[in-house]
């Protein structure tokens, strides 16, 4: 066994050649004996509390946060965001991070799989109501490949990647298919349990909703509530008055006190082990559902109200690992699911007619202070310009990743998978993670050579884009008026020119590279 530096050093003072012990040049075997017998149950002490052979994970997943939202990546931002920020500092913050769809469910099945979302049975749009899992059931996904690795895992607020519901008559879920229909839900059966969900897949504790339209809320494959929504409801369900109701604007506090009771539970019962959690709240996602604390509380509206509430909580989750002692030994990963629905917000903005399924949103404002939610970039949720497929992306892993450092390294979410399996030693194989790249030399400071040369990005309607080097390619769609797209980010951040005519032949290559990605088996 190999003592500490500090403690062989003592031990050497201690020790003459002659083979007694001394201290202060004077000989007190005896002492000295104790000394050595302390340091060895020091020791031994240190490597009970270190024999946790992988860090604990957290996931922190954001929903519809624009790039431009958090001060550390906008210092023109108008929304207090000093938790994650605070967080940024203290790891590596990537400038070039991809969703890689600027829509919820592709991106969260990237996320879960390791794999671009057009290799799925949907090539487009999201998951609606009662779909069954959008993940095939022999399909590796993140959370098995931890709890393969011995790590207890556990995910509150939003899955919306499909889950089967069991009904009274044996006939598909009333609503199957849509987001909104008359007597959504009539026929669920709410006394059996759902499967292909959350815990189908890897998690070992669950608490979220499948899909917000859907209304319900499940405890492991349980519906243990209903999530009242402005637009959806369950008006029509049967035998539902044991169920909790949820008003949104207290969802985000609800999920936190589970998660932060998550992580004080794991200490109390299970220490020596590591755990994986994901925190997904339905935040900034319309319609904005801001608690009262917390109205008014920005310049940006109510939606920078939102995104200063999701910060508030996320510094409750952050703040727990720091007083249960796991933040050292903790990864921490911050990212949005897609860009913000919004261009611009001010405290005039009026939300109230915002729609819940709009394609790109412009606000117009005064002139007064405005906040631009996804920066300089242009586009929004839905569309493939960057404003809708690039995503913050933070990562603290105190003594492994440098502190307050900056990557321009391309990342997707879909490379969370081959990361992590790099963190934990796990060996992937040829069908698994099939687009993951592992970017762990990224996130631990070595930008010298280029993991990833390009990434695909995909708008809500399944147009395509491939960012490769400082290019950017989108292939013609109803959006360019059937023309394609060629931009040259390092100049042209916001999309501004389109160089389609003047350099034919480079998008004719990227063309081709995206071609060939999609058409193969992997991206690799």
């Amino acid at each position: 066994m190999m003592l500490p530096y500090f403690q062989r050093r003592l031990l050497l003072q201690c020790w003459r050649k002659d083979g007694h012990y001394h201290s202060m040049g004077k000989t007190f075997p005896f002492r000295c004996l104790l000394m050595v017998l302390g340091l060895l149950l020091l020791s031994c002490g240190q490597d009970k509390n270190t024999k946790q052979a992988h860090p604990n994970i957290v996931l922190i997943l954001a929903d519809d946060l624009g790039y431009g939202d958090l001060g550390i990546y906008n210092p023109n931002s108008l929304i207090p965001t000093p938790n994650l920020d605070k967080l940024a500092m203290g790891g590596i913050r990537l400038t070039d991070a991809y969703c890689p769809v600027s829509v919820c469910s592709p991106s969260r099945f990237a996320l879960m799989t390791g794999t671009y979302p057009f290799r799925s049975r949907k090539k487009s749009g999201v998951m609606s109501n009662y779909e069954p899992s959008l993940i095939e059931p022999d399909q590796l996904t993140l959370m098995q490949m931890l709890e393969k690795k011995g790590y207890t895992t556990a995910g509150y607020g939003k899955w919306h990647l499909g889950a089967s519901f069991p009904t009274m008559d044996g006939k598909k879920p009333v609503g199957y298919g849509k987001f909104k229909a008359d007597n959504n839900g009539a026929n669920i059966d709410l006394s059996r349990p759902v499967s292909g969900g959350p815990v189908d897949h890897g998690f070992e504790h669950w608490l979220g909703f499948s899909c917000a339209s859907e209304c319900w809320v499940l405890e492991g494959n349980k519906i243990m509530g209903i999530l009242e929504h402005d637009y959806y409801n369950v008006d029509a369900a049967q035998n539902k008055e044991h169920l909790k109701l949820f008003p949104r604007e207290q969802y985000l506090s609800f999920i936190t006190d589970r998660s932060t009771q998550f992580l004080t539970d794991h200490v109390d019962k299970d220490k020596d082990n590591p755990f994986f959690l994901y925190y997904a709240p339905y935040v900034p996602h319309i319609p904005l559902a801001v608690s009262d604390n917390f109205i008014g509380s920005t310049d940006a509206g109510l939606y920078g109200d939102y995104v200063h509430e999701l910060d508030f909580y996320i510094g409750k989750l952050l703040k727990t690992l720091d007083s249960l002692q796991l933040s050292d030994n903790t990864l921490v990963l911050f990212a949005s699911d897609n860009g913000s629905t919004f261009t611009a917000t001010s405290r005039e903005t009026d939300f109230s007619k915002v729609s819940n399924n709009l394609k790109e949103m412009e606000v117009k404002v005064a002139d007064q202070q405005v906040h631009n939610p996804n920066g300089k970039l242009r586009g929004t949720k839905q569309t493939v310009w960057e404003g809708g497929v690039r995503t913050p992306f933070i990562a603290r892993w105190p003594g492994n990743i440098p502190a307050n450092t900056i990557s321009k390294e391309l990342f997707a979410l879909n490379d969370i998978m081959a990361t992590l399996a790099a963190v934990l030693d796990f060996d992937l194989k040829e069908n698994e993670g099939i687009d993951s790249y592992n970017l762990l030399p990224v996130l631990k400071g070595d930008d010298e050579v280029a993991i990833r040369t390009s990434v695909v990005v995909q708008s809500g309607r399944g147009d395509k884009g491939l960012r490769m080097g400082k290019w950017k390619y989108i292939e013609p769609n109803g959006a360019n008026m059937g023309k394609g797209e060629l931009y040259n980010l390092e100049n042209d951040l916001s999309e501004a020119h389109n160089l389609i005519d003047s350099l034919p032949r480079r998008a004719h290559e990227l063309s081709g590279a995206l071609a060939a990605i999609v058409q193969g088996n992997s991206s690799k």
